[in-house]
């Protein structure tokens, strides 16, 4: 696609996420990131992020800001933002799921943006599945048919909501639901470590090297991170498929 083109659809992009009130400052590095990307991979902005409207959903341009409900003309209806680390998300997502929280999206730093309506609410299920590059179509047209839909993206994972009526029936619905959570961050005891071990490595970083030592720190290790939980889910995926295909040949 030419250059043109490209700037077509930064300019979408760019009026969407003003209209959503994101900072200026934050509109320019993250366009500067996206063409930086499309530059790499000689790819256009269309088959590489989608359509520009929804991409700009997808990055939290239309979510509320976190302690800044938006308007909702439904009475009671309640918005939460919370966040946790990739080796603790899936628990706390089924545990805030069992008490009516449904993910919309996730905001452009990751964080869960959630609602539950008053009284009577459904309880939710989510999983995370990797779906960068070609396993996108596979995994969607798996869980698609079978009532999953795709409610947030983070580095190079799908998060995927489905509400428990769908498979429980009526016990899906809570006739209760508790009060809302004071915390907003919910950390597992391995992140917990790491951050201790990061917070020392980046206080060695700047003192040996400056800011530009603490930046590449940054950055290898959130490329670190997303590399090895990618490969866990990798793993794990391959382990189920042939556990599948060694019972399907058994049965056979």
């Amino acid at each position: 696609m030419s250059t043109d083109n490209h700037g077509t659809y930064f300019a979408e992009l760019t009026e969407t996420l003003r209209a959503a009130g994101i900072p200026a400052g934050q509109i320019t590095r993250t366009v500067d990131e996206l063409r930086a990307h499309l530059a790499e991979s000689g790819t256009a902005p269309e088959e590489e992020f989608g359509p520009a409207a929804a991409f700009a959903a997808s990055l939290g341009g239309l979510a509320p800001a976190p302690g800044e409900p938006e308007a909702d003309t439904e009475a009671g209806t309640e918005h939460w933002t919370w966040t946790a680390d990739l080796f603790n998300d899936r628990r706390m997502l089924a545990v805030h799921g069992d008490q009516g929280w449904e993910v919309e999206c996730l905001d452009s730093l990751g964080r869960f943006v959630c609602r539950r309506a008053s009284g009577v609410a459904l309880a939710w299920e989510y999983r995370r599945e990797v779906i960068a590059g070609r396993r996108r179509a596979a995994v969607l047209g798996e869980l698609e048919p079978e009532g999953w839909e795709l409610c947030g993206e983070w580095l190079v994972y799908g998060y995927f909501k489905r509400p428990k009526a769908a498979t429980a029936g009526p016990a899906g619905a809570l006739r209760s639901v508790p009060r809302t959570p004071l915390g907003h961050l919910f950390l597992s005891r391995r992140a917990k470590v790491l951050l201790v071990v990061w917070a020392l490595a980046s206080v060695a970083a700047y003192a040996s090297m400056g800011a530009p030592g603490l930046a590449v720190l940054v950055a290898f290790g959130g490329a670190a991170l997303a590399l090895l939980t990618a490969s866990l889910e990798t793993r794990k995926g391959r382990e189920i498929e042939r556990a599948k295909e060694e019972q399907n040949s058994t049965n056979h």
